[in-house]
Formats: C-alpha cells, structure tokens, sequence
C-alpha cells in the first residue's frame, strides 16, 4: 500500500498526475470515499496526465460516464446513483474496462462485482479542512 497526505486541493492533483504515469491502457483505478473526499480533484489530475486539460473534467454524476480524448483515452465513471449493477453493463462498462484507455470509477462498490481483480483502489481519507490522506492498494497486495 502506498499512502500520501495531501493539504490542497493542488497537491492532490500533483501526486494524482505522477499517480498516472504508472497507468496503461486497461487499467481500472476505482476510487472510494465519502462525498467532498476529492475524489473528482484525483482524476483531474490524472487526465492532465494524460494532455487533458482539468477544468474540462467534471463528475459525471447524471450522465454514469464522461469520456475525455488523451495520450490515453480516459473514462470517468460516477456510480453514485446506480441502483443496480445492470445499468452499468447497459451502458457498457465491461468494454470500457477491457478496452483501450483507462477506467477511474468513482462509488465502485455499486457495481463491484463488474470491476476487474487486477483494479487499483484508491481510498480517499478526508481528515481536516482541505487536508486528505490517500491510499493506494495495488492488486498484488490488496489488504
């Protein structure tokens, strides 16, 4: 497990960015915590990455998934409002997550049993006013 405590918004979106320079095509990053954890503020990061620019990146809550046009392309995913794992495979998440680009999946435990083992958990910590501690668990040593 790796773990990084950020103070800022921008810190949590530098460490995001040097985040994805490990990421390939096909890799599912799924991104837990609470609601205002920064979650969105972390793929921010890792879209600019990838020549995304930030402020074009945006929750997609109401829509399940935006699609941003990269070095990679990336997928951002909000299962927030899912009631059931079917609308995820309606819209088709399985060929996203086997696909060409890279999956961050905000709220994952809503469609758990779709993600992928070899995902990447990423568990946002919100400990005091802009302050977030951010732990990454890799699939070879998910606790």
């Amino acid at each position: 497990m790796t773990t990084f405590k950020s103070s800022s918004v921008d810190e949590t979106m530098r460490f995001a960015s040097e985040f994805g320079k490990q990421l390939k095509a096909g890799d599912v990053v799924c991104l837990t915590g609470d609601l205002g954890a920064g979650k969105t503020h972390f793929v921010k990061g890792v879209a600019e990455h990838f020549g995304i620019k930030p402020e074009t990146v945006s929750s997609p809550t109401y829509t399940l998934i935006h699609e941003y046009s990269g070095a990679l392309p990336v997928y951002h995913f909000d299962c927030y409002r899912l009631e059931h794992e079917e609308e995820a495979l309606e819209i088709g998440a399985e060929e996203y997550f086997y696909g060409e680009g890279v999956c961050l999946v905000e709220w994952p435990e809503r469609i758990e049993s779709l993600i992928p083992e070899e995902a990447i958990w990423v568990k946002i910590l919100h400990l005091k006013g802009h302050q977030r501690q951010i732990e990454i668990h890799h699939s070879d040593n998910t606790e």
